[in-house]
């Protein structure tokens, strides 16, 4: 079978793959979420891994990576660097408030037959035109995003830049992302393309699965709003998932889309 690639930029991410129990695990960490000196500096780890939070695996790239300031102004990051298994960078919180670092990474799949031959290419949206033939016999394109995000908090929280952007899969805070307690109960909301994400499987991890038998996952389904709850069982880290997948793309191409979504949460004791 003849298979085309053409990945460019996001060749190291591969936005269609799932980010389910079976495939690597994608994640940003930040090596505390909430701070209350002033002006404080955080070192943010990203990578991707078969145990969460352990570099085991590869680097995440870095260059989709957008740093959002509590105003909404984009932060760049300092000492950037990419190792054998994982990225880093440094932050520097010089404004009060709730600071989002987030991976966005799009692209489409498209699988027709020429000649008699399956054929497959892959690659970043506006080339879909360009490298798929027109009038490809049964031609089935998917319209992919996937999202890896976390929050981390200079004094007070706010969510003025928390807001969903309307693009793939979307965690909406209900309760703060930055203002999470053990044994507590917190409520978020997914969204799909700004719409209700009903009956999706949001599975959360602790941290420190190299050092248990079992995954101990928590799997909770968004309700009809998209809402979910989570009661924390203990305060440390936690790497929260979601996939969708439907047939009523946006993409007017597209006959399907799929979208994952990520993000790296810190529990507090109470």
């Amino acid at each position: 079978m003849k298979t085309i690639i053409k990945w460019g930029a996001i060749a190291a991410f591969a936005v269609i793959a799932p980010l389910s129990a079976e495939a690597h695990r994608a994640w940003i960490l930040p090596a505390g979420t909430v701070f209350s000196a002033e002006n404080p500096w955080v070192t943010v780890d990203l990578a991707i891994s078969n145990d969460i939070f352990f570099f085991e695996h590869r680097p995440m790239p870095v260059e989709r990576v957008r740093v959002t300031a509590p105003d909404g102004s984009e932060v760049k990051p300092e000492n950037v660097s990419t190792g054998r298994l994982r990225s880093v960078m440094d932050l520097q919180l010089t404004r009060q408030g709730t600071y989002r670092i987030a991976s966005v990474m799009g692209g489409a799949f498209a699988r027709w037959t020429e000649n008699g031959e399956p054929k497959r290419w892959r690659g970043p949206v506006e080339a879909l035109s360009r490298e798929v033939p027109a009038g490809a016999r049964d031609l089935v394109v998917t319209h992919a995003v996937n999202r890896v995000e976390t929050y981390v908090t200079a004094g007070k929280p706010t969510i003025d830049n928390l807001r969903p952007t309307g693009e793939g899969l979307e965690l909406e805070p209900i309760t703060h992302p930055n203002d999470l307690y053990a044994e507590e109960t917190a409520t978020f909301r997914l969204l799909i393309d700004g719409a209700p994400a009903a009956n999706v499987e949001v599975e959360v991890i602790r941290d420190g699965i190299r050092y248990r038998d079992s995954l101990d996952e928590i799997k909770i389904r968004t309700g009809a709003d998209g809402r979910f709850s989570v009661t924390w069982p203990e305060a440390g880290r936690y790497w929260l998932s979601a996939e969708y997948q439907d047939d009523k793309p946006r993409l007017p191409q597209a006959h399907e889309r799929r979208a994952s979504y990520v993000v790296t949460l810190e529990v507090l004791p109470q």
